[in-house]
């Protein structure tokens, strides 16, 4: 198989091409390899051990100190204190914007190094106070049952693949020696729930879905020279994932010629012996995780590595190559160097929450936003004489900082964004109205006063204490994943009484949550829904942005929501059969990439630089794309592909390019992708990627082309692309 079977290029959606994450100065590299090699050759095998887990041992004599592995920040700095909280995961592929996202994760480092600055000084060393991120979760949000998949980029490898990349670059920083920080793309692989037995569960996959769905996106994080990848917990095909030859040794090193080093997840090799019984006992266990290729320990059985060798069940050469790829990582960091001679040593306090970065996660915030409905209503005038404000989520500061989140004292709610928006003189009444979670206790009484309002605005939803993961989402009746998709039947019974109060006034529905919330019950109720995810410190200020028409709305969905939970297969099954927008037999409630904007976007004038590719490396997809409304905006433009022709299963549409084009009312702008053919490319059912002969349908819309999406207003164009011989 060829290494570079998920290779893409980035002209296909027109962003700038950034550096890659890596290290690329040879001479440096030669040094530090000389170093490790020096290291190991006068350690004890004690030694070398007490540097294979996650709480590694101070060595002082040799230069090194203690230091911790685990490090979050999967939206900004967390658990270490106060730092900028951005909006989730999920919520960062809402943009659709890769450059975005780089910012983003830039700043998160910066705020990183000046923690680890400021933490060095006093002489903390403990957990999440060094430079190993465990951050991002590019697993594929295959079933919106699963708690965890607002960690995610959604459930398209290439949008995931495109986001994630731009993270990693961010947070890595472009040093031609020293990474800024580390980061890590997890949970390798095919792992996303369920939850309860995430510790033993095994996940069967055939080759076609593995290689089509569940590892593309970890490739495309490889090419941009992520440092880390930890292991899942689960099993993949009866072999578990921390040590499993055919993903680690076969796929990613040799295949995916991947260099730096694999993270065990927490507990993951405890689990080899005592959930999936795969093996006899821990030191069993131990030597097939590192002769595996799992070269870090979150945990501590590596401390019994000194034993497993002297059983012959490990060889010393083994642990040497491991441990070589840790120290590795450590000294690209600079972690070996003289305290103020690195090139992140300046950065400091001063950084950390700053307005700069307050200011680009309210940005970031206001442009995941997801419109999915409006007649007309938004947005909304600020000088309204009366406002009334409900629902649970309308001052909740979970549906803000998602999970694995910092802490900032600038976090601004719903209430306060809006009460911040709107004229002196606007009257802004306020009441929960209902509790979050199907409790029994409901507060209809509040009700009335829709009546007298011009307008209400019903924040409604979950949070990440209902969906998460296991044992973090302490009111999940599911071990943090959820049992149903649609609202609590607490918050439907409200809206259906705040419609029966409020006649004729208008409702603005806006949910909260880090995955598909199933809408048919309600969708009638509201004159407006908005997609409001799990929105970061700023959330308050960005929707009130939107509402009151400060910004445009322009996220697009990372999801399909689906209009029943009965549409959904098992979710234990990870056949993609029926999952996601790329294989669904269903009419989904709302697309994938969908999302609409208060101007009107129309395309036409597709055009094919060649009709045949088959006698060509590239052809240039190019057509206009107008503005027909009365507000600036802007649209995602969005570019996929169905292969006619196939002779096995390929995916319906399949995205393959995209692009924030901004235009002024009434612009009109000439866009160019460039397909090459690679990226017509399919996945046979024995995970090979072929080129069809055949014809080859190019969509060109603002979603994915399901009928659903030009029902409300989405417009599309397509032509067909030849491959004959």
């Amino acid at each position: 198989m060829k290494r570079n079977r998920f290779y893409t290029t980035y002209t296909i959606f027109i962003l700038s091409v950034s550096v890659c994450a890596q290290i690329t100065d040879r001479a440096f590299v030669q040094s530090i390899e000389k170093k490790a090699d020096s290291l190991i050759s006068i350690m004890s095998l004690e030694q070398k051990s007490s540097q294979m887990i996650n709480s590694s041992k101070g060595l002082f004599s040799y230069g090194i100190s203690e230091y911790n592995w685990w490090n979050e920040a999967l939206h900004g700095v967390a658990r270490a204190g106060k730092a900028t909280v951005f909006p989730q995961a999920i919520a960062l592929a809402a943009t659709f914007d890769p450059d975005l996202i780089e910012r983003i994760a830039s700043a998160i480092s910066d705020e990183a190094r000046a923690k680890y600055n400021i933490f060095q000084k006093k002489g903390i060393k403990g957990q999440y106070s060094g430079l190993t991120f465990w951050s991002p979760n590019v697993n594929i949000f295959r079933d919106p049952r699963w708690g965890r998949g607002q960690e995610t980029y959604g459930e398209d490898p290439f949008l995931t693949g495109q986001i994630g990349s731009a993270f990693v670059r961010g947070l890595q920083g472009y040093d031609l020696k020293y990474l800024k920080v580390a980061a890590c793309a997890k949970h390798f692989a095919v792992h996303s729930g369920p939850e309860k037995n995430r510790h033993s569960f095994n996940a069967n996959v055939s080759k076609q879905d593995l290689y089509e769905t569940y590892l593309p996106a970890f490739k495309s994080l490889i090419d941009s020279g992520v440092e880390i990848v930890m292991c899942a917990y689960n099993s993949v095909n009866g072999e578990p994932c921390c040590g499993n030859e055919n993903l680690i040794s076969n796929i990613l090193r040799d295949e995916f010629d991947f260099n730096g080093h694999v993270v065990s997840d927490c507990g993951a090799i405890n689990d080899i012996h005592t959930n999936h019984n795969f093996t006899r006992s821990s030191l069993e266990s131990i030597a097939y995780a590192i002769k595996g290729g799992v070269d870090l320990n979150c945990g501590s059985l590596y401390l019994d590595i000194p034993l497993a060798v002297k059983k012959g069940l490990l060889k010393e050469s083994d642990v040497d190559k491991s441990l070589k790829r840790l120290l590795l990582t450590r000294l690209k960091l600079g972690l070996f160097e003289p305290e103020g001679t690195g090139p992140y040593d300046h950065l400091d306090e001063k950084i950390i929450n700053s307005k700069m970065h307050i200011d680009l996660s309210r940005k970031v915030a206001s442009e995941s936003i997801v419109l999915l409905k409006n007649n007309g209503v938004l947005p909304l005038k600020k000088d309204l004489n009366r406002i009334f404000i409900t629902g649970p989520n309308s001052t909740s500061l979970e549906t803000l900082l998602g999970n694995y989140n910092g802490l900032s004292t600038n976090v601004v709610t719903p209430l306060e964004g809006i009460l911040t928006k709107v004229c002196a003189n606007t009257i802004v009444r306020h009441a929960l109205g209902v509790d979050l979670n199907n409790s029994e206790k409901n507060f209809f009484n509040s009700n009335h006063i829709a009546s007298s309002s011009d307008a209400i605005i019903a924040f409604m939803g979950i949070s990440a204490l209902i969906e998460g993961e296991r044992g973090d989402a302490v009111l999940s009746n599911n071990h943090g994943d959820r049992k149903e998709i649609s609202l609590p039947k607490n918050q439907i019974n409200f809206l259906n009484d705040l419609r029966l109060k409020a006649k004729e006034k208008p409702i603005i529905l806006v949910i909260s949550s880090g995955s598909a919330i199933e809408l048919s019950g309600v969708e009638s109720l509201a004159d407006a829904i908005i997609y409001n995810w799990y929105s970061g410190e700023q959330g308050g200020s960005a929707i009130a942005d939107v509402i009151f028409g400060d910004v445009n709305p322009s996220g697009r969905l990372p999801i399909t929501i689906p209009k029943s939970i009965n549409h959904l297969p098992e979710f234990s099954d990870y056949s993609m059969e029926n999952r996601t927008y790329r294989f669904t037999n269903f009419e989904p409630m709302y697309p994938f990439g969908f999302g609409l904007s208060y101007s009107y976007f129309k395309y036409s004038k597709i055009k094919l630089s060649e009709k045949n590719i088959a006698r060509n490396d590239s052809v240039t997809v190019s057509f206009d794309v107008e503005n027909i409304g009365h507000f600036d905006g802007n649209e995602i433009v969005q570019l996929y592909v169905t292969n006619i022709d196939s002779e096995f299963r390929v995916p319906k549409y399949s995205l393959k390019g995209f692009k924030k084009i901004p235009l002024r009312a009434k612009e009109r702008k000439r866009i160019q992708f460039t397909l090459n053919k690679s990226m017509l490319n399919s996945i046979d059912e024995m995970g090979r990627e072929v080129l069809n002969n055949g014809k080859f349908k190019i969509w060109i819309s603002g979603s994915s082309p399901h009928k659903r999406s030009t029902d409300l207003g989405i417009s599309q164009i397509s032509t067909i692309l030849n491959n004959y011989d």
